[in-house]
């Protein structure tokens, strides 16, 4: 719990960016973030896949 005497570290090094500059930078990390979980959830798909593949009974 919190006792209200710690102290909190402030970042003093905020940079003001052009308006037009912010505009882009997160349409690509949207982009890159949407890759990524796309890629995530390829490969858990994958597992899971396999899983199922592993538990199948063939002696049918």
């Amino acid at each position: 719990m919190s006792t209200g005497k710690e102290q909190l570290d402030v970042e003093d090094d905020f940079v003001a960016t052009d308006p037009d500059e912010a505009a882009e930078a997160p349409v690509e990390v949207a982009k890159t973030n949407l890759s990524k979980r796309r890629t995530i959830d390829n490969l858990l798909e994958e597992r899971r896949l396999q899983k199922q593949l592993a538990d199948y009974d063939f002696d049918l």
